[in-house]
């Protein structure tokens, strides 16, 4: 899937395909919010949710790997 045909689908068609065949990749706290990062095909996609709430807020959806930057204090890569 591309990010252009994920678009055009509705938000609980896009949330419904994540789960099934986005990676899941980490999920993170900001403020009152609850974020989950996805990577799916060509684009990373965050669900934004009250924290709390299983009521998805929106899903912000990106390509250029400047959108990871809130993650990367989260990311812990194993020990060699």
């Amino acid at each position: 899937m591309n990010l252009l045909a994920f678009k055009k689908l509705p938000m609980g068609e896009q949330a419904s395909l994540l789960r099934q065949q986005g990676h899941f990749l980490v999920e993170r706290r900001e403020d009152s919010f609850r974020l989950r990062l996805y990577a799916l095909g060509d684009f990373y996609a965050e669900e934004w949710r009250v924290h709390d709430e299983d009521h998805i807020l929106f899903i912000h959806l990106f390509q250029h790997s400047g959108g990871l930057r809130e993650y990367l204090a989260t990311i812990r890569l194993p020990e060699v």
